[in-house]
């Protein structure tokens, strides 16, 4: 199915049903099908061929995405560009997938103007740019989008995610989480990430897509209340904001049948909060821009215990692995599998993985090394089947012969009511070879000597931190990521 198929899903179970809305205006499932035709044939006079690139730049509109079905039902490929991203690295990707065509909001137009793309339409003159009603055949296993992957660490790579792997993803959320009725999904994270392919099974299910221009949290809870939501993504920086809103206790949030958070590790005490105050809804999710989504799930009852009861021993848990999805653990040495228990890189297989990284063979192949995907995570798989993700392959700490997970001691820090959120990384050491070295963004005055006893009491002294750092606040990626690297480097410039 393309990206079009779920838009026609949802038009075929009413096509005068909302579809998506944003502010006082709605586009019915008939609007935005509409649309996309005429986008598609506007694209084909234009010379776009199928199978050719086609960018979007803006934040959250919902005109911009409808152009997503316009751009799917050409057979052309969706390249959702960040507008969070510098000029620079916007047009060394748009040069990388070989962008031919971009839409953009009227807002990023300076940019634009930068990016040596020949052929352009504002949203604002979309109107007058769309053709006649136009499309291409649906394709089986076609290239349906190039995403970025993360860019942490350098100039992203361009991920290759085929029309089955996001249907293998969509198919995976609808069986796996709950979806009573006609759902309203809230978009306030951005649309060319996490947010955006979760509206695939929205709409599919014929459900309508309150699209949030920019990111306020107060207006959030506002939307959730009189728009009466069922489901919603946010990551864990943005829950704790949410968790801190004075205006959360006294928001009717009955609607919500799935909140969904991922994208970054969440504490959990603060995952504990939520089930209280926001509801017992909180759904994780665990992927990889290469395996979009649903490489584990845990949806809202996996977070209680058959009496009820929060299961505080699987909170820390990323699910367990996803049925149409393969997950091991394997020895990164000997590229052997490990057993229960024991700790490794974190590998998966199925059709939810990419078909590769564009125009990139050496990393494609070392990605997928032994025919497993090799995510760079480590974790374990416990006797239940549980996933637990304890870090970052590259953020291992080794200090005085033993391996540390910065995961592990987040954590822990992120149980002290006066820690809003933190990094660990490990600095060069005489003594210890690395040393635990936590990076704290405060909420209350606190002594780095009482969170080293914090720590040390939960997880014991070699894991605790020997060096402790108050910023105001930590760096994010645009996707809202601490970077870690960033830190590091700022630590050791200090």
């Amino acid at each position: 199915m393309s990206l079009a198929g779920y838009l026609d899903k949802g038009a075929s179970l009413g096509r005068d049903a909302p579809c998506l809305v944003e502010g006082d205006r709605t586009l019915s499932y008939g609007d935005v099908q509409d649309l996309s035709h005429r986008v598609a044939g506007a694209l084909a006079r234009d010379g776009v061929q199928p199978g050719g690139k086609v960018g979007i730049l803006s934040s959250n509109n919902a005109l911009a995405f409808a152009c997503v079905f316009g751009i799917a039902r050409r057979g052309a490929v969706w390249c959702p560009i960040n507008p969070r991203n510098e000029m620079a690295e916007n047009r060394a990707l748009l040069e990388l997938y070989d962008c031919e065509f971009l839409i953009y909001h009227p807002g990023y137009a300076p940019m634009v103007e930068q990016l040596g793309i020949a052929r352009t339409v504002c949203i604002d003159d979309l109107q007058a740019w769309l053709g006649e009603p136009g499309g291409a055949a649906d394709p089986v296993d076609d290239l349906a989008m190039l995403v970025g992957t993360g860019g942490t660490t350098g100039l992203p790579k361009g991920v290759m995610l085929t029309t089955r792997n996001l249907e293998t993803m969509t198919a995976m959320t609808l069986v796996g989480y709950p979806f009573e009725g006609r759902p309203a999904y809230l978009a306030l994270a951005p649309l060319t990430h996490a947010a955006g392919v979760l509206c695939f099974p929205v709409m599919a299910s014929g459900g309508r897509i309150v699209v949030m221009p920019k990111p306020d949290v107060g207006a959030f809870l506002e939307l959730i209340e009189r728009e009466r939501i069922t489901h919603t993504f946010l990551p864990p920086t943005l829950i704790y904001m949410l968790l801190g809103h004075e205006a959360l206790d006294g928001t009717d949030l009955s609607s919500l049948q799935c909140f969904w958070y991922g994208a970054a590790p969440m504490s959990t005490a603060r995952l504990e909060e939520a089930l209280t105050r926001i509801g017992p809804v909180m759904a994780q999710l665990f992927g990889q821009t290469e395996a979009p989504m649903m490489v584990s799930m845990l949806p809202p009852a996996d977070h209680f215990n058959a009496d009820g009861s929060v299961a505080t021993q699987r909170l820390a848990s990323a699910g367990r692995p996803a049925p149409l999805v393969t997950v091991g653990i394997m020895d990164p040495e000997t590229g052997a599998l490990v057993e229960a228990g024991e700790r490794g890189e974190i590998v998966v297989r199925g059709s939810l993985v990419m078909a590769g990284y564009y125009k990139n063979p050496e990393a494609t192949e070392a990605a997928s090394a032994g025919g497993w995907h090799h995510t760079g995570d480590i974790g374990y798989l416990d006797a239940d089947g549980y996933l637990f993700i304890v870090d970052r392959l590259k953020d291992m700490i080794i200090t005085g012969g033993f391996n540390v997970y910065s995961a592990e001691v987040e954590q822990a820090l992120m149980q002290h009511p006066a820690v809003r959120d933190c990094a660990v990384v490990g600095l060069p050491d005489d003594k210890w070879g690395e040393r635990v070295t936590a990076v704290i963004e405060p909420s209350a005055d606190i002594e780095p000597d009482e969170l080293i006893a914090f720590v040390k009491a939960r997880i014991g002294s070699v894991k605790a931190p020997k060096q402790i750092e108050l910023w105001h606040e930590l760096p994010r990626s645009r996707v809202g990521k601490i970077l870690k690297g960033d830190v590091k480097q700022e630590l050791l410039r200090g």
